[in-house]
């Protein structure tokens, strides 16, 4: 996670912040279509691979981010031509690798299913620590010595990260092979709710992280708004991360979901009627909270309901209609008004409407679940 904030920061840097508005938006475009791509790889290959294997998961982490440090060095000589693109998306391949791989790997390194909020979280936390100290080292090479260098820079992290992989423990056993029963359970009513819920929540995301960039250099904002808009996230992501915990302990996951989409579109409509900075700074943080906690849940609830030799699949999966709703949403703010305002009320009226769709299909199919684990 440290080693994707200096890939993030060297891209921002090349791809946004050194073009005018109207070429930013081309260039974000052209970004987003390649993000979609590495999930065609990675869920029909990455998937069965890590469902049927045990050191194998552990070696996966290892070899993607030796990869990673390789496309970093690469990538730091390509930085200001179009060869760029092709290797950033190497380098989100290689990252998705890593995400799928980890959802796969918790359940099999956990005592019991009760702890997996608690798992997801630490792991989270620990992401966003990682983040938060890499992030200042990260511009600081960017201001120094420029985006190339803190590619290099990554490129070091993610040698890093090759070394503490070895020291991941390798899962109790392998999963057996799927049965027709267990590629069933990845469409269980539980599992297909949640999902489409956080898929809204993601595409707000995507939306919500380019919108806001679009706007601020639309106006004419510096650095400084800039990080403001980024601490709010970041600040964000801790407190639905922390959160996440606390709530499992009272309720199931899925009214922590219930809870974490449908309460946040009230505040967002009081941000929205009193736009200015601040109150986008808000949504951020607002955004990022509900997709911190909610994606926590969710996580939990699909190592929860899914079966252990689908697991991988699952999380491949979903993991590919997730990125697609981001881009989506971050193609709707490429072409959408560029007015805060308006913005700000869009993303309310798609979280109240993702969040009581879901909290009416969460009470319709609780008794049925119930009655069949009876």
């Amino acid at each position: 996670m440290c080693g994707d904030v200096f890939v993030t920061v060297a891209l921002a840097d090349s791809v946004f912040f050194g073009s005018a508005t109207s070429a930013a938006r081309g260039k974000i475009l052209l970004y987003l279509v390649l993000t979609m791509a590495p999930f065609a790889i990675v869920a029909p290959v990455l998937g069965p691979l890590l469902d049927r294997s045990r050191g194998g998961r552990r070696l996966i982490l290892m070899l993607a981010s030796v990869g990673r440090a390789v496309v970093c060095l690469v990538m730091a000589n390509h930085i200001h031509d179009l060869y760029l693109y092709p290797l950033a998306f190497m380098s989100l391949v290689l990252s998705k690798t890593q995400t799928v791989t980890k959802g796969a790997l918790v359940p099999a390194v956990v005592d019991h299913e009760d702890e997996l909020v608690r798992a997801n979280s630490r792991l989270a936390l620990m992401s966003i620590l990682a983040g938060t100290i890499g992030a200042p080292f990260a511009g600081l090479i960017l201001k120094v010595l420029g985006g190339d260098w803190v590619l290099r820079a990554g490129a070091l992290v993610f040698v890093g990260a090759a070394v503490l992989a070895l020291g991941v423990p390798r899962a109790r056993r392998a999963a057996p092979d799927e049965t027709v029963a267990q590629r069933a359970a990845l469409h269980v009513p539980s599992i297909i709710r949640a999902g489409t819920a956080m898929g809204f929540v993601r595409g707000v995301v995507g939306f919500m992280t380019f919108f806001g960039a679009i706007v601020l250099k639309h106006d004419h904002y510096g650095a400084k708004e800039f990080g403001l808009l980024i601490a709010a996230s970041a600040l964000g992501n801790g407190l639905g991360t922390a959160l996440a915990p606390v709530l499992r302990r009272k309720v199931r996951e899925e009214w922590i979901l219930v809870g974490v989409i449908s309460s946040p579109p009230l505040l967002l409509l009081f941000a929205a009627r009193a736009y200015s900075i601040a109150s986008l700074s808000v949504a951020a943080l607002i955004v990022a909270a509900s997709a911190a906690c909610g994606r926590l849940a969710f996580d939990s609830l699909v190592q929860r309901d899914a079966s252990e030799a689908a697991r991988g699949r699952a999380f491949a999966r979903f993991e590919t209609r997730f990125q697609l709703v981001w881009v989506a949403g971050g193609v709707l703010a490429c072409v959408f008004p560029t007015n805060g305002r308006a913005g700000l009320f869009l993303i309310a009226m798609v979280m109240l409407f993702a969040g009581f769709a879901y909290l009416g299909a969460v009470r319709r199919g609780e008794p049925d679940e119930l009655s069949t684990a009876d």
